[in-house]
């Protein structure tokens, strides 16, 4: 690998900052928009279900996605791993990432957020809770999360991402059938009730192993919490290791009955 000098990484950061803010001029008119309405997105949600059932690669998803959706279409990511922003963004460049900035993330979260930023083409938007971990402890008591994580992720991942996606008329998330026995039959393409716009999952049929190898192929940044027994990365309070052989998503919400924060249920 040849080693670029000082300047040279700054001419590549410089050009690297030109292309967001270009991009970002266009991303707040495009916005501003009105958004076809919740009958013709749910329209395109079911012919597309059909269209790529039960196994279409992530490729072809995506470049319908691009085509039917442009940049009206958004990505989910927590900062595990990059894989997913890294395979839309071969489609929409800049595309807008999502990242809940719940104010309990563990440092290395915070850390691998701001290393993609600066090094991949992707707009980095923080979505927040209305209310800062302190003005929630005034209202709530503090440690919420101990008492009722359900509560909890509603307030700080499911409200502010609904309020969000609002902008949108898709959304691409990493959601993989090998995680849990509810995420078993999850489609690639699917009509989002909830928060009514469609909802793509392009890696449905990937395993762990095939992110880590597509990661590791791409030199893209990981999150160091997934080398040291964290193969489900979520808040820090609500979040512990994972022995060989346990469920991937088993250090999620410890002691707790709870297994998914609602995002997709």
């Amino acid at each position: 690998m040849t080693t670029q000098s000082l300047a040279e990484r700054r001419e590549k950061f410089a050009r690297h900052e030109a292309a967001r803010a270009e991009h970002h001029r266009a991303r707040t008119d495009l916005l501003s928009r009105p958004k076809r309405s919740a009958t013709e997105l749910q329209a395109i949600a079911i012919d597309a279900e059909d269209r790529f059932s039960p196994n279409a690669s992530a490729d072809e998803v995506l470049a319908w996605v691009a085509a039917e959706f442009g940049y009206r279409a958004t990505v989910a990511c927590s900062m595990a791993d990059v894989v997913v922003p890294h395979v839309v963004a071969q489609h929409l460049p800049w595309v807008d990432t999502l990242f809940l900035e719940t104010g309990y993330h563990f440092p290395e979260t915070i850390g691998t957020r701001d290393a993609t930023e600066a090094s991949l083409e992707l707009t980095i938007v923080d979505v927040l809770p209305t209310q800062t971990v302190a003005e929630q402890d005034a209202e709530y008591g503090e440690k919420l999360y101990e008492r009722d994580p359900a509560l909890c992720c509603q307030l700080r991942k499911v409200e502010p991402l609904t309020r969000t996606l609002a902008l949108y008329e898709a959304w691409i998330t990493g959601v993989r059938r090998d995680e849990s026995p509810e995420r078993a039959n999850t489609p690639i393409v699917t009509w989002d009730e909830k928060n009514q716009l469609v909802k793509v999952n392009p890696l449905v049929d990937w395993s762990f192993d095939d992110l880590g190898e597509y990661s590791a192929r791409h030199h893209l940044v990981t999150n160091p919490l997934i080398e040291d027994g964290y193969p489900s990365i979520g808040c820090a309070p609500c979040t512990r290791r994972v022995a060989p052989g346990e469920d991937p998503r088993s250090g999620r919400w410890a002691g707790f009955s709870k297994t998914e924060c609602g995002l997709h249920t």
